[in-house]
């Protein structure tokens, strides 16, 4: 089969059959664009179908695409990601992103989960309590960074420990990392894709492939998820973390 035909077969995968609304108008972008992303990317390269799903959610999230939320949720469920894994993958994005952002492509997703028939609010992916959220999120952020995690607690300069040391131990790697739905190793691919995606972040996307490597994930795979998001965020942004991955020791 060529592009085309490939494309063709995989968008009625997803549940997009017929000509996209940009092929009224702008026929030749719209068959160049389907025939990349779903006659040649979705097909190739070492993702899951889940992982493709999840990693093209995040992508959309911090490029604040909220209007392609809703779609590309009905064709993860298409796909058999889970309403849960969905809900996870979008609340990853929330320390990175901010909220208003995150909740933005929230709400477009559960208007798809909604329309699905699942019923909102989905049952509770939480696993720590007030008391325990900065040492279980400490614990997570030392099993991915190792001893840097020591080294930044003690250099946090006077006033600047609760960004530094409480909020990101408590609130990013203690109130979201530890939920349940994700394991860890997804958890920090969407994390190193929705940093790349959003620009401007080459050290934590640095900081976050070499976690990725530090859980399990190989560098095929970082390169395989930047490839899926490549139609999404352009080449600049895809250039950029594609350098934070070459610049990891070959040992790493």
């Amino acid at each position: 089969m060529d592009r085309r035909q490939i494309a063709e077969g995989y968008r009625a995968q997803l549940g997009l059959r017929g000509p996209s609304d940009l092929a009224g108008t702008d026929p030749e972008l719209a068959a160049i664009r389907d025939r990349l992303v779903y006659g040649e990317i979705a097909v190739r390269g070492s993702l899951d179908q889940r992982q493709r799903r999840l990693v093209t959610l995040v992508a959309l999230a911090a490029l604040q695409a909220v209007e392609e939320i809703g779609a590309e949720t009905r064709a993860a469920l298409r796909q058999g990601v889970g309403p849960q894994e969905i809900r996870e993958a979008l609340y990853q994005c929330a320390p990175y992103l901010g909220f208003p952002r995150t909740e933005a492509a929230l709400r477009r997703a559960d208007e798809a989960l909604a329309g699905a028939g699942i019923a909102l609010p989905l049952p509770d992916g939480g696993t720590v309590t007030e008391e325990d959220r900065f040492d279980k999120g400490l614990a997570v952020q030392t099993a991915i960074f190792g001893d840097a995690i020591a080294k930044l607690h003690a250099s946090a300069p006077e006033g600047q420990e609760d960004i530094l040391v409480r909020h990101l131990s408590a609130f990013c790697f203690g109130d979201i990392y530890t939920r349940s739905g994700l394991d860890l190793k997804l958890r920090e691919l969407l994390t190193f894709v929705c940093l790349s995606a959003l620009g401007g972040c080459e050290a934590q996307v640095r900081a976050h492939a070499q976690g990725n490597l530090a859980v399990g994930n190989s560098r095929q795979l970082l390169v395989d998820a930047l490839t899926q998001v490549l139609p999404l965020m352009g080449f600049p942004r895809t250039l950029n973390a594609l350098a934070c991955v070459n610049a990891l020791p070959e040992d790493a």
